[in-house]
């Protein structure tokens, strides 16, 4: 067993504490990693509140993980101690399905979660990044090139896989016109990556002052939603819209952007549905679709891209000791635009 400190919600709605916890024993493929960093993401705050109706207390969460190996199984082959490495959504799956053979393992039906889930041993829970360490299997792990730092990493391990497999699916690059709907911690991830792969992109937002910011991070184009005018005039102009707002809102406005044939794609997860105008899906042709993280494959890769073209999230770094009031303010929305933890700091 692998001795454990780390914060955990005790019930729903419960701010983040102290807890002792032990991991699997380390198997001859395992790593055995030190976290320095880990990302916050709104699935955290969905997980600790009980949104979903499937979180077991006591529950460690955070997924966007990153620190050093310590120690390696007899088999490891792909890490050594010291090396830095990541790990992601999940930490397993079954290996045999068509999504795992296909690099789809978050589709498979026994992927297992990088917290609130079981080992596949069936006895030891998994507990989440905001911890000391973290026990997995070096197949399931990432590397991170030595041009990206660990804090600007965390993110890309939720974040930025979530945004970068559908602009790959979609063939995302030059002569595409791009649009992106909000502004926050999956949407600036999406622009960045989006200019960087040569298309010519759009945001839309709800906020006048994020505008500027859109512009700054290199969005050639900013509509607010609101703006009817705004929006008429893009009627018919975009070939992929990816939407990345979880709260209730009204799409057929950026099914009406859609050239005929186009697609857009959701990434928000909320409670209630979304009111589509088929009349507009079916004479346009045009496809509702959406998308969840993405393979390890395509995990690692955007790892890479983002180190090679320096695409870096945008984060505020908070120690440790001050992760409850980082979540309040996710709460809010007072972020710009990922928090990452510091797991070896305190205050």
């Amino acid at each position: 067993m692998v001795q454990s400190t780390g914060y955990a919600a005790q019930s729903a709605g419960a701010y983040l504490v102290p807890i002792a916890f032990a991991r699997r024993p380390p198997g001859p493929n395992d790593i055995v990693l030190d976290i320095t960093h880990c990302g916050i993401c709104h699935s955290d705050l969905h997980a600790m509140d009980d949104d979903l109706g499937n979180t077991t207390f006591p529950v460690v969460p955070g997924h966007e993980i990153v620190g050093v190996v310590t120690a390696t199984g007899d088999a490891v082959t792909r890490f050594r101690v010291g090396d830095r490495a990541a790990i992601g959504c999940y930490i397993d799956s079954c290996r045999v399905c068509d999504p795992c053979l296909t690099d789809r393992q978050q589709m498979c039906a026994s992927m297992i979660p990088s917290f609130n889930g079981v080992e596949r041993d069936g006895e030891h829970r998994t507990w989440g990044g905001f911890s000391t360490n973290y026990v997995a299997n070096e197949d399931y792990a990432l590397k991170i090139p030595d041009a990206l730092d660990s804090a600007h990493a965390a993110p890309i391990l939720c974040a930025g896989i979530t945004v970068w497999s559908p602009l790959q699916k979609w063939g995302v690059g030059p002569g595409k016109k791009v649009g992106i709907v909000g502004l926050g911690g999956l949407g600036h991830v999406a622009v960045k990556l989006a200019v960087a792969l040569g298309a010519e992109v759009t945001v839309f937002t709800t906020s006048e002052r994020k505008v500027a910011d859109a512009r700054r991070l290199g969005a050639h184009n900013a509509i607010i939603s609101s703006d009817e005018a705004a929006m008429t005039a893009a009627f018919g102009t975009l070939d992929f819209i990816l939407d990345t707002v979880s709260a209730q809102h009204d799409i057929n406005g950026y099914i009406a952007a859609l050239k005929p044939e186009g697609t857009l794609c959701l990434l928000g997860i909320g409670p209630g549905g979304l009111e589509i105008a088929n009349m507009s899906v079916v004479f346009g042709q045009k496809c509702i679709a959406g998308s969840l993280i993405g393979g390890l494959n395509q995990t690692q890769a955007v790892i890479d891209f983002c180190a090679a073209n320096n695409v870096l999230p945008e984060i505020e770094l908070v120690p440790a000791g001050q992760i409850n009031q980082a979540l309040d303010r996710l709460r809010r929305n007072d972020v710009h635009y990922r928090f990452v933890v510091d797991m070896r700091a305190e205050d």
